[in-house]
């Protein structure tokens, strides 16, 4: 095995958490991750999933606050709410990044000034903080953003992600098997340690 798919979005924090854990793991078994952004709600709907969110139920919502501060101290790493989840942005930036074999990067930025730092994922301050991190052009990266073919190529990703039975995030796949959520990545490593 020489790479593994991680299909997320940016309005995760069970993705932010995995991500850290999953590079770490990548590296151990040699593996290289090629991160791919979907529409996390066009996902969820296209298997028939169209109950509440996490967020429209207080009680649950309560406890996976409590579960993701536990991960998050369990990698020792800064967790923060973010101020909306308004992804869209963010997601479609993957691309530029993409164009640029940045993606790890990115992601890496991304995810320490969201759920890192408790930064909006679709607040410009922030979407120029992340370009100039980057090196890039702020300008382009912004124009980048709203372009048609980001747009389409977002669309794109999430519709391979849908015929690849994704039903969530995150979801790490290697070859037909996948593993769902930052919780069972012990699984991930334990493959790797076998199909060696």
């Amino acid at each position: 095995m020489k790479e593994m798919d991680f299909y997320f979005d940016f309005l995760s924090p069970f993705a932010y958490l995995a991500r850290y854990r999953l590079v770490q793991i990548a590296e151990k078994h040699g593996v290289s991750v090629v991160y791919k952004p979907i529409d996390l709600a066009k996902a969820k709907l296209a298997i028939g999933n169209n109950g509440p969110t996490n967020r429209a139920m207080p009680i649950k919502l309560a406890y996976l606050m409590t579960d993701l501060q536990r991960w998050a101290d369990q990698y020792d790493v800064p967790f923060e709410v973010v101020k909306n989840h308004n992804s869209q942005l963010l997601n479609i930036g993957m691309f530029f990044a993409r164009d640029g074999e940045q993606t790890a990067r990115y992601v890496e930025i991304a995810f320490r000034l969201t759920w890192g730092a408790g930064g909006a994922p679709d607040d410009e301050t922030l979407l120029r903080q992340l370009a100039r991190e980057m090196g890039w052009n702020e300008t382009e990266f912004l124009a980048f953003l709203q372009s048609p073919e980001a747009v389409e190529r977002y669309e794109a990703s999430t519709q391979e992600a849908v015929a690849r039975h994704v039903f969530g995030v995150p979801m790490t796949v290697i070859g037909k098997e996948m593993w769902w959520g930052n919780d069972r990545l012990v699984f991930v490593d334990d493959y790797l340690s076998r199909v060696k």
